[in-house]
């Protein structure tokens, strides 16, 4: 009898992990997820290494055509599990099982039919909202028409109600544009433009006013209301917003402590048991009871433990005492069911009304795939009856079937942790196998194009990338070029610079005498322009910073190829950076009388100026942020200036760092202008009435000349001020 009771009080507490809707057509379920961390930690003095879960063993799901919300105090996890669902930890670092409507999925099939809207509105602030949809439909939607771009960004302005901004910059700092919440909005229609199955929000009400942040989860809650699964992290909700939740997970120290409907979490305090104050909030009050336990001796741990098995958490000291191995009560399972069944008929006519309200046609056309899920899948429907409920007839009549998704997948883990007997499945027979769900959303994933075969051999996964290499690059570039037309600071300022110091260097350098001064200051000349070319890249620094992270959300979900943001920046600014060089040789080649071809002259700026643009443009990619940035570029910028072989010569340079004066980017410039300068055999000074030629120039150098290439071949020897300070040595300087 003992162990009867003990079997159907570990059932009943089973039962009473879960209260999903009593029907789940879709959606995502994710199993024993755990993210684990190494960490250094300070034991006995001396530092080690130690694991720390940053998620521990969640089991929960996110409905399809609901907003499911994951909330918590600060540290709980919730973005990490956002990141993870989102497939945006690493590889192999993140256990656990993710499944969509029924399909096992990776993180990158994941990132393939999701989309992510960060915390921070990534946007460039010289477009305005329908240049902006218009380019995210080029990049999401390539085998569209243009006519069904154009209409389909309309109809996604006017739901998510934008349309009085239509035309307007998105703005910044320094440009007055749309308003926090319309920005908001911006952010999340770029993603949603090709009709994802899955949306991931990262705190989509950060920084707005009450007002904006119910308009943004209004729109949020329609799109989810579409057919999408939407999930969240949302830090203290108003009243408002949370009528607008469906699903909410609460976490703690990585760690679930509760899920299910925000009706619901006054009922779980009540079992706990707590009472919710009068006046008070039942989530705010959950939360503030999960930080008192986490402040005390007990831990969240009991918590967490609570919310897997229904065994009560010890009271604190501030709580009267309670016996926490009582099984939670089925009074209620009556009123429940009966309320699941309310807000299941009530939730399909909403949602239907919001279906047909919404406009389907930004659905992606290749996701209109009906598929039904058979419990065939990792997450099967349980129709299960329990003991207790078979023995009381009354009972049995209000509450005949419990229907529950995701229950017996996190027992499965938490017996899986605890070795606990197989009594837990006492009534596992219970399970209907392949029984089908009600019909899916047409909008779930296409398995038959994602998912890959028991066999081994990889089926068509569907193009990666919308559009064809050539055309992401045209893309990209009628996008810089309308950012560069808009904010022509940057390419004006160093096209006056330029121009300036080309003035103030023709009058500088006028009429060189013919000695070995006049050699030397030529000489000084031309490593002045490789710094000032240099030098005059560094402003490009906070403008690619800025520019990175819109980059690092588009790629995430594959817009475009790496490779084609790199060949469209560079086909944009070649034009640019070509008439910033034209400008300054133009002015110094005719002033100070220069020798060689006008167009090698020319050649040389240019790759010089389209070099040091692109080593600060890696530079930039690499740093966090602009002032490190700066700091980088100023020093490799001195120790280019150091081993470019103007003032030590190579062969004096110690052997370990002679690598310094290859990898230097102005060693070749510097050497270029010297060979077209002196690379003819007119005399340019005399030394004790000893013409020298420009050849013996270049020969004193070391720099040397094949056929028609201008090339460095061996090392220099003593620069001219060297020679100029120690006249006896001069011989072996020519």
């Amino acid at each position: 009898m003992a162990e009867a009771a003990n079997g159907r009080r570990r059932v009943e507490t089973v039962i009473d992990i879960r209260k999903p809707p009593v029907s789940f057509t879709g959606g995502l379920v994710f199993e024993c997820l755990t993210y684990t961390v190494t960490k250094k930690a300070k034991v006995e003095g001396k530092w080690s290494n130690e694991e720390v879960d940053l998620l521990h063993d969640i089991t929960s799901y996110a409905p399809k055509g609901c907003i499911t919300a994951v909330m918590g105090p600060s540290g709980a996890g919730k973005s990490t599990l956002l990141d993870g669902l989102a497939g945006r930890i690493a590889s192999g670092s993140l256990k656990g099982k993710v499944s969509l409507d029924g399909a096992t999925m990776s993180a990158s099939l994941i990132k393939r039919t999701s989309a992510y809207i960060m915390q921070e509105d990534r946007l460039f602030p010289m477009l305005t909202v329908y240049e902006t949809f218009m380019f995210a439909a080029d990049f999401r939607l390539g085998p569209l028409s243009l006519a069904d771009k154009k209409h389909r960004v309309e109809n996604l302005i006017n739901q998510l109600g934008l349309t009085s901004s239509r035309n307007t910059y998105i703005g910044d700092e320094g440009t007055r544009g749309v308003s926090g919440g319309e920005r908001r909005r911006v952010s999340i229609g770029v993603d949603i433009i090709h009709g994802p199955s899955l949306l991931f929000l990262d705190e989509p009400t950060s920084g707005l006013d009450s007002t904006s942040a119910h308009s943004v989860i209004e729109k949020v809650h329609d799109i989810a209301r579409s057919g999408s699964t939407v999930i969240l992290t949302i830090h203290q909700p108003s009243s408002r917003i949370q009528l607008l939740l469906d699903h909410l997970i609460i976490l703690a120290r990585g760690q679930l402590m509760f899920q299910g409907s925000p009706q619901d979490v006054a009922l779980h305090l009540s079992r706990m048991p707590r009472k919710v104050p009068k006046g008070e909030n039942p989530i705010e009050s959950l939360i503030d009871v999960i930080q008192e336990y986490d402040q005390s001796e007990v831990g969240v741990e009991a918590l967490a433990e609570f919310a897997r098995t229904g065994v009560k958490p010890p009271p604190l000291s501030n709580q009267p005492h309670s016996v926490s191995t009582v099984a939670p009560s089925y009074a209620n399972f009556s009123h429940l069911s009966h309320r699941f069944e309310e807000k299941s008929v009530e939730f399909s006519q909403v949602s239907r009304k919001a279906v047909d309200g919404f406009d389907h046609s930004l659905r992606s056309p290749y996701n209109n795939t009906s598929m039904s899920w058979s419990t065939g899948n990792s997450a099967a429907f349980l129709k299960f009856t329990p003991a207790r409920l078979k023995n009381d007839h009354k009972a049995h009549n209000t509450t005949s079937n419990i229907n529950i998704v995701v229950g017996m997948l996190m027992m499965n883990c938490v017996l899986r942790r605890n070795n606990a007997s197989p009594g837990y499945y006492t009534y596992s027979s219970e399970i209907f196998q392949a029984t089908p769900t009600p019909h899916s959303s047409d909008y779930a994933v296409n398995e038959n194009d994602y998912l890959t075969p028991s066999n081994g051999t990889k089926e068509h996964l569907g193009p990666k990338f919308e559009n064809s290499y050539i055309t992401e690059i045209w893309i990209l570039i009628r996008r810089n070029f309308i950012n560069i037309r808009r904010t022509p600071e940057l390419f004006l300022s160093r096209l006056l610079v330029l121009t300036f110091m080309g003035f103030m260097m023709a009058t500088m350098f006028h009429n060189p005498k013919k000695d070995l001064q006049g050699i030397t200051n030529r000489l000084s000349f031309f490593i002045f322009t490789v710094c000032l070319f240099f030098f005059s890249s560094n402003d490009a620094v906070p403008a690619f910073i800025q520019e990175r992270f819109i980059f690092i959300r588009e790629t995430s979900h594959n817009a475009y190829r790496a490779s084609t943001y790199t060949i469209a920046g560079i086909i944009t600014h070649m034009p640019f950076i070509l008439l910033q060089a034209a400008a300054y040789a133009g002015i110094v080649w005719f002033a100070l009388k220069l020798r060689g071809p006008f167009l090698y002259f020319l050649l040389v700026l240019f790759v010089s100026l389209l070099s040091t643009n692109s080593f600060v443009v890696f530079v930039s990619s690499v740093v966090p942020n602009y002032i490190l940035g700066y700091a980088m570029v100023i020093a490799f910028t001195a120790l280019f200036f150091l081993f470019c072989g103007y003032f030590l010569s190579s062969h004096d340079i110690p052997r370990y760092w002679r690598w310094m004066n290859t990898i230097s980017t102005m060693t070749y410039p510097y050497e270029g202008l010297l060979m077209n300068q002196y690379q003819v055999n007119d005399t340019f000074g005399y030394i004790d009435g000893v013409p020298i030629t420009g050849f013996q120039i270049l020969e004193s150098l070391h720099i040397k000349t094949d056929g028609s290439r201008k090339r460095t071949v061996d090392f220099i020897l003593p620069s001219p001020s060297f020679c100029i300070e120690k006249p006896e040595v001069v011989e072996n300087c020519i």
